[in-house]
């Protein structure tokens, strides 16, 4: 009887699911809608796998009641919470097996070939995973309000902020600084509207129905300030000032994780993500051969993980 492996790649904005077979080369790949376990109680998320498996079925050519011989693994966005993945692993699959992972390890997975060592993922958000030794070590990943060291995301915070000083005259100004004004309006007025989201006309409404939250704030979304990277690059590489001493932050950051797997013993430190990707030249300048790059993508992770934990199944 033939054996598949499922994975899936579940991201805010869409999902991509990868069927394989027993060797683990690629039958058919699909993209659905968006499945971040933390929005609408993943069921979007639940509707966008279901539906993207009966789609990748189809694309292999393949029965789709042979999902009854399919072990699934799933790495998703806002799986960092436990009982998150315990609920959506609960839900009704039709696979024989399903586990479900935070999107990070898979990002693992897929960039140590499923062996041990570290993975940072460095692109709009970031978050941080080890194993060594059998044992699993996380960190960071608690999103743009109280964590995401090492994002785009931050940067691109620490970025404008910057320039808004350079305008008051506060610090110095440079090429970039006007670049990063010039984006957002013109002005730290414009910059301000920007920031608070205003051009939007958003509101607040409570589960009630009454309108506003002296608890809560409206305000641009982290990948809104992480579309600046391509700026403070290009200006990088032309040798702008500002450029550098945000790049420097941006190292800062990366130094204290490298410290954490370092003390945890992790032999290799694979970079993934977009920014990661970027500034890897940067890092391996620093850092030697430490640091690596990926050997395959998160979505082929999830498809190792799933012949990890079932290939001893029945």
């Amino acid at each position: 009887m033939p054996r598949f492996y499922l994975g899936v790649d579940g991201g805010g904005t869409n999902c991509r699911i990868r069927l394989a077979d027993e060797n683990l080369q690629t039958l058919a790949e699909v993209k659905n809608g968006r499945s971040n376990l933390q929005i609408d109680d993943a069921e979007p998320a639940f509707k966008a796998i279901s539906e993207g498996t009966r789609d990748v079925f189809a694309a292999a050519g393949i029965d789709y009641r042979q999902t009854a011989n399919t072990f699934a693994c799933f790495g998703m966005a806002g799986g960092r919470m436990d009982s998150a993945r315990a609920a959506f692993a609960a839900r009704p699959w039709p696979f024989a097996g399903v586990k479900v992972y935070d999107d990070i390890d898979i990002a693992h997975a897929g960039a140590l070939g499923g062996g041990e060592g570290g993975v940072i993922i460095v692109g709009t958000g970031s978050a941080a995973l080890a194993v060594v030794g059998g044992q699993r070590f996380q960190c960071g990943g608690w999103g743009f309000q109280i964590g995401d060291q090492m994002s785009g995301a931050i940067l691109g915070r620490e970025l404008v902020r910057y320039a808004v000083e350079a305008a008051d005259g506060l610090v110095e100004a440079s090429p970039l600084t006007e670049a990063v004004l010039a984006a957002l309006g013109g002005d730290n007025q414009a910059v301000m509207s920007w920031s608070f989201a205003v051009d939007l006309d958003l509101k607040i409404i409570s589960r009630d129905g009454s309108e506003g939250g002296d608890d809560v704030l409206i305000g641009r979304a982290p990948g809104e300030f992480g579309k600046l990277m391509p700026l403070l690059v290009e200006h990088y590489d032309r040798g702008d000032p500002v450029a550098h001493k945000m790049m420097e932050i941006q190292l800062g950051y990366v130094d204290a994780y490298v410290r954490w797997f370092q003390a945890r013993n992790a032999k290799v430190l694979a970079v993934v993500g977009g920014f990661g990707q970027r500034i890897f030249p940067m890092l391996q300048q620093r850092y030697g051969d430490y640091v690596a790059m990926p050997l395959y993508e998160p979505l082929h992770g999830a498809v190792i993980l799933a012949k990890q934990n079932f290939a001893s199944a029945a």
